[in-house]
């Protein structure tokens, strides 16, 4: 009897136990743990028309979308069937507290994951929102590895606006090459860049011109307008009601404007974070951002409407990407009696950054930053030659992943495995010209890191230049791993150590983890060294970051757990892996 009561009470114990941990997690219903099992591997397909290897998720690309709720465990068990290559998932927005070696970035926060061999992924989902996952290992992502990531808020808990239906839409641009061979160009001497993308995917699905081949080939099945697999996304939308569109950008290289001809967007989350609502026709997205826009299905219902996605901020020569505002019960292959609507004009940069300053947190939901920084650093982005190689640099250096990765070498003291010097503050403020082409004869590889206290504040200022050719400045969306950052503000020309921030918006400025720096301009961010753990930051452009455009951030080493073995194997910790 006595164990029998004993028995009771401890069960009694976990109900009250499970309770509490529900009402701590925001709602009365404990936090729910949500399982994946996913096997990547390469197979044919043909997203834009013309078949090739992609790298797909049990069968798919974009691969299986994770919803979950604000507080759930995801758990991915992860198999690369790859057969020849390494892979690495990043979960792009997710911040990782308490397990940063589960960021899944390789040489950053883990070994790669070899051929045949399974790891497990398993993290806390602790914010609504729209966010990302995609391969984070060579320039995989864009052969397809990429998905979205929908985080619910608990139940019983409302947003600050209303909708019918929830949608959402991966934007990509899209090459024939393999990464392999883009890769093996920008390390050539004489340079080979990537070169623009042959077509434009909207949700996986585009239309490149069969007609244009300009080497002939004896597979009549290469390159098929007809197949089904590229036939354009449809949208289905029912008259009067409101959509919540979530709109991503996975792009290897290009910047977007996305619209839905005849409608009005109304902009209401960014990476995230509540936005004070906003309307536009175009919405301008880099890579690496996420946008919910609501949408009312108030037009002519007899008719469809086109989707379009058009490069802006470079020459491009790439078709649009169509898809298909699908008006129900039209048939969704009518095509709208319309041509599609008129893109951006590409390089009036000025409606960009106008929707870069508009976007403010909202009422009600505004996250205060701090009124002073601890510590300002200034990236200069530049264009090199060193050694030959076309290579990006930040102050002069470009990065170079070490073989064992940042977390492991920190947190086991291995400190020959990497460059121990800091990398630079800043540049020569006085003396450069960001509006000329610089020669740049100084810049160097590097593998350091920049190292900071923990829970200090840190502001970057992001500061954009001409590249190596003649009146060109490129547009770059910066992604930071681990944390959310507070956007200051945005400027052309050259920043003003002393004038510019006494412009910073410290009343409503928005949270995000990818932001862009306009060209020959600059943006400027802070944020809370509060993560432990090692921490990327880099440019989101494919090319740009396998070039060292990137750095990495080090914070609360001290603090971060005992690191699991399946994240080692390479390196100085070859020996140690054990699945």
């Amino acid at each position: 009897m006595v164990l029998l009561s004993e028995c009771r009470s401890r069960v009694i114990l976990l109900l009250s136990l499970s309770v509490i941990m529900g009402l701590l997690n925001g709602s009365g219903v404990e936090a729910r743990i949500r399982r994946y099992k996913w096997e990547v591997k390469y197979e044919y397909r043909s997203p834009d028309c013309l078949k090739k290897l992609v790298i797909t998720i049990n069968g798919q690309t974009p691969g299986p979308t994770i919803r979950a709720q604000q507080n759930d465990t995801i758990i991915v068990e992860l198999t690369n069937n790859l057969l020849t290559e390494n892979v690495a998932i990043h979960w792009h927005g997710i911040r990782q507290i308490g397990t940063p070696w589960f960021d899944g970035t390789e040489g950053v926060t883990q070994c790669p994951i070899l051929p045949g061999t399974t790891f497990k992924y398993q993290f806390v989902v602790d914010r609504p929102g729209t966010y990302l996952y995609h391969a984070h290992y060579g320039m995989q992502r864009e052969a397809g590895l990429y998905g979205s990531i929908i985080v619910a808020l608990p139940d019983g808990q409302s947003e600050p606006f209303t909708y019918d239906y929830d949608r959402n839409i991966i934007l990509n641009d899209w090459y024939h090459k393999s990464t392999y061979e883009q890769a093996a160009g920008l390390s050539a001497i004489p340079f080979q860049w990537v070169g623009e993308p042959q077509s434009l995917l909207i949700h996986g699905r585009g239309r490149f011109n069969c007609s244009s081949l300009t080497i002939p080939t004896l597979d009549t099945g290469v390159c098929n307008t007809t197949n089904p697999d590229c036939g354009p996304f449809r949208l289905i939308v029912v008259p009067g009601k409101t959509y919540r569109l979530r709109i991503s950008s996975l792009t290897a290289l290009s910047a977007l404007s996305f619209q839905i001809e005849g409608h009005n967007m109304t902009v209401v989350e960014a990476d995230g974070h509540y936005v004070e609502p906003f309307v536009v026709q175009n919405l301008f997205i880099y890579s690496g951002e996420t946008y919910s826009v609501l949408v009312k299905a108030d037009q002519d219902p007899t008719r469809n409407y086109w989707i379009t996605s058009n490069i802006v901020s470079r020459p491009a020569n790439t078709t649009p990407g169509l898809a298909i505002f699908n008006y129900y019960p039209n048939h969704p292959r009518r095509s709208p009696p319309t041509s599609p609507p008129a893109a951006p004009v590409w390089n009036n940069s000025r409606p960009r950054i106008a929707q870069s300053q508009a976007i403010k947190a909202r009422r009600g939901y505004i996250h205060p930053p701090p009124s002073l920084s601890d510590r300002v650093i200034v990236f200069l982005n530049t264009q090199n030659t060193i050694n030959g190689n076309v290579r990006w640099s930040v102050n002069n250096v470009s990065f170079t992943l070490p073989h064992t990765p940042y977390l492991i070498a920190l947190k086991e003291n291995l400190t020959h495995a990497f460059d121990q010097n800091p990398p630079p503050d800043g540049y020569d403020f006085v003396n450069y010209d960001i509006f000329k082409e610089q020669e740049n004869k100084n810049a160097t590889l590097g593998n350091g890191i920049y190292r900071l206290n923990f829970n200090s504040t840190v502001d970057i200022i992001l500061q954009n230049a001409n590249t190596m050719n003649k009146n060109n400045s490129e547009t770059h969306p910066w992604h930071l791993h681990g944390h959310d950052f507070w956007v200051l503000g945005y400027g052309e020309g050259k920043f003003d150590m002393f004038n510019d921030p006494r412009k910073y918006n410290l009343d409503n400025p928005i949270m995000k983890n990818t932001v862009p720096v306009h060209p020959y301009g600059w943006t400027a961010l802070r944020f809370k060294a509060d993560n432990p753990g090692a921490w990327a930051f880099h440019c989101h452009i494919e090319s740009h970051f396998y070039m060292g455009m990137g750095v990495v951030f080090a914070e609360g080493i001290e603090k971060v757990g005992n690191l699991p073995s399946s994240i080692m194997g390479c390196g100085e910790t070859q020996g140690h892996y054990r699945p």
